[in-house]
């Protein structure tokens, strides 16, 4: 009964949706198990053909494996929509899809009041995508939400609709200025829309317990990253829902004791998208050049990311809230060129040397990286395909990196391509 839980170490974007097409082949079932369409994952396939994929999991790309929008998704049904006739537009299988019927549904109302909140909040902005994805969580919270179970009893949906606007079209009105929202068009746009999905919806927590106890290899994929996470990441600069390997089994509804292993991701240096603190982060050129070099624009929001050296405080504590047992490293290639890559080994707060993550938001704020300069290489390893064939000096700084961030870096990638993996240890076995 293995479960395997593939999740980003950093600020997300670190290429978890590479890891997870990597293994496609030996995987049964691919569930999406929280966040919404406000995250992407990029996949490139051996003939250069480059997929950005936002609701659905990475395994839709792989002939037989069936993959599952968990009930800890929120989920934007005409984004879903879009995505799939892209997919399909491209010759994708598209059939292998389930969503849960405990997933939520994210409403007109949950987008517009998004927008006008980060818009009202100013120089204070989280730096939200504006899709409605905390508005969603937090009507799931207040326990006001609507499923998509609900959309398949039209009765059940217009009581909530109805209910939640009389409540939202007042703050949108004489809170925010906005024109109220018709209750009636509401339901009847999401009908329509879920009317072209309805199929898909089943009793995920089910199937997917059952392909467990037939022993099928079922990867649970988080999006976004550890540093992203309501309770673990730099609140209140993070996401609405838990990224972290926790999540990963009240969002799928699978037990703890079926995950096996944890797979975090980790870019080879480090970056992040929106507000919130960042102690790496470069200002110069060199971040720039990060950012050139690793082509670091947002899957989703086409925002630039903030980029700066590899952070391996994050790192740890990283390991130490998920359970990691095993890294995958991305982006080595981008380091290539480079006459020493600095790594952050530990933070100065307030004159002190601080090793792990400080407790206080201030903390984290004011942290200092304490540097620790490695040796760089000029060797272009876009094209090699065993740790030994890499330059010693990339293969002491993987080895030194493995040695900062407490578990083993079993794979590395040296270029975007599926073939461009370097194999150290096989995570899965």
């Amino acid at each position: 009964m293995p479960a395997i839980v593939v999740i980003g170490a950093q600020w997300g974007d670190e290429g978890k949706g590479k890891a997870t097409d990597l293994f496609g082949d030996r995987i049964r079932w691919v569930v999406r198990y929280q966040g919404g369409n406000n995250a992407g994952h990029t996949v490139v396939l051996p003939d250069g053909q480059s997929y950005a994929l936002h609701l659905i999991p990475s395994g839709i790309l792989t002939p037989g494996v069936t993959n599952v929008i968990g009930n800890g998704v929120v989920v934007d049904p005409g984004a879903l929509l879009d995505e799939l006739a892209t997919l399909e537009a491209r010759n994708v299988d598209i059939t292998g899809l389930l969503i849960s019927a405990d997933s939520h549904l994210i409403m007109p109302y949950h987008v517009a009041i998004d927008k006008v909140t980060e818009r009202y909040l100013g120089k204070s902005k989280i730096g939200t995508t504006g899709r409605g994805i905390g508005p969603c969580y937090q009507d799931k919270v207040a326990r006001v939400g609507v499923r998509f179970q609900d959309v398949l009893d039209e009765k059940i949906l217009r009581q909530k609709v109805e209910a939640a606007l009389d409540v939202k079209n007042q703050i949108l009105v004489k809170v925010y200025n906005r024109k109220a929202l018709d209750p009636e068009q509401v339901v009847d746009g999401v009908l329509a829309q879920v009317e072209q999905i309805a199929d898909r919806i089943a009793d995920t927590r089910l199937l997917l317990n059952q392909a467990l106890e037939r022993d099928e290899t079922v990867l649970l994929e988080g999006s976004q990253g550890t540093m992203l996470d309501v309770d673990h990441g730099t609140y209140p600069f993070v996401t609405s829902s838990n990224p972290t390997s926790g999540g990963a089994c009240s969002g799928a509804g699978i037990g703890p004791g079926r995950i096996t292993a944890v797979l975090g991701i980790l870019k080879a240096y480090t970056t992040r998208v929106g507000s919130g603190p960042f102690p790496t982060e470069l200002h110069d050129e060199m971040g720039e050049r990060l950012r050139k070099t690793g082509g670091e624009v947002g899957v989703t929001t086409g925002r630039p990311r903030r980029t700066g050296w590899f952070d391996a405080v994050i790192a740890r504590y990283a390991s130490r809230v998920n359970g990691i047992t095993d890294y995958f490293l991305t982006k080595l290639d981008v380091l290539s060129g480079l006459d020493r890559v600095p790594v952050c080994v530990a933070y100065e707060v307030d004159g002190f040397r601080v090793d792990d993550m400080p407790m206080t938001q201030t903390d984290v704020h004011h942290a200092t990286p304490i540097y620790e300069l490695l040796p760089g290489w000029f060797e272009d390893i876009s094209t090699c395909r065993t740790f030994e064939q890499l330059p010693r000096a990339a293969q002491d700084y993987v080895l030194r990196l493995e040695e900062l961030a407490g578990a083993r870096i079993s794979v590395i990638g040296v270029g975007p391509g599926r073939d461009q993996t370097i194999v150290r240890h096989d995570p899965l076995g």
